[in-house]
């Protein structure tokens, strides 16, 4: 029996003796099957021909698969002085990452803004022990690996601790959801693509689909931002590596905000 990983969307499936037959995430308008056909790969396949990164990104411990691996994103580490939570996830979990973050705190819960990041989740925490993986009860479809350290929360808001936030966006999927962040320095959000960070580091953007390019619609991006008004913040740490935005961020959202429902009007 194997947890298959799909070589598309890098999203982890319950154990089989077989591959599965699809991959309902990449068959999602959202997402997409590869040219050459729906494919797999096993975790030890993975491992052997890729590695785990650890290092900084923008002050906040990052992790990443090099070379990429199925849709590139990095995981950062929230460290609170109530306990440290991982905010998405990444298809590898490898005995110097865990090894770090236990050497910073361990880790207390798992929180990953959408369903295009689930990758290995459930590895990552029965790697510390079954932490909790908070997931918004409105994709629940979409957890193709299901375990009982999944928490699908309801409501608008959910607090993991006092230092951080769950909040539920919508819009790239329904579930969508970012982390606020209490930390000295300077509030942040992680915000996966849900807030999408742009190449000038200075503004942000939205889609329903990134890789078909559907936008997403103004009734949602108005949504978006009535969900992260009560909410200050300094800092947007997205969802790929060195695309954040440091300083002066709510002003750049609520900028970014105005100048896409002008463009899509």
């Amino acid at each position: 029996m194997t947890c298959f990983l799909c070589l598309q969307c890098g999203v982890q499936f319950a154990a089989t003796q077989e591959p599965p037959d699809r991959c309902p995430i990449c068959e999602d308008e959202r997402q997409f099957v590869r040219w050459e056909g729906q494919a797999w790969i096993t975790s030890q396949e993975l491992a052997d021909g890729h590695r785990l990164m650890v290092k900084d990104d923008a002050g906040v411990l990052a992790f990443g698969i090099e070379p990429r691996f199925a849709i590139g994103q990095r995981a950062l580490l929230a460290q609170t002085p109530h306990g440290n939570v991982l905010w998405d996830c990444i298809s590898m979990v490898s005995d110097e990452a865990v090894a770090e973050i236990n050497r910073l705190g361990g880790l207390t819960a798992i929180a990953i803004s959408h369903c295009h990041f689930y990758s290995a989740m459930v590895e990552w925490s029965e790697a510390f022990g079954g932490v909790p993986i908070y997931l918004h009860a409105d994709d629940r479809q979409w957890i193709l690996r299901p375990h009982k350290a999944i928490i699908s929360w309801e409501g608008e808001t959910c607090a993991i601790n006092p230092s951080l936030t769950l909040i539920r966006c919508g819009g790239h999927f329904a579930g969508s959801q970012v982390l606020h962040w209490k930390r000295d320095g300077g509030n942040a959000i992680l915000t996966g693509d849900t807030v999408q960070v742009t190449p000038t580091r200075r503004h942000v953007s939205f889609m329903y689909s990134y890789p078909n390019q559907i936008p997403l619609n103004a009734a949602a991006v108005r949504r978006i931002a009535a969900a992260l008004e009560p909410f200050q913040f300094d800092r947007i740490h997205g969802a790929w590596w060195n695309q954040n935005v440091i300083g002066d961020a709510k002003a750049a959202f609520d900028t970014s905000v105005a100048r896409y429902l002008r463009a899509i009007a």
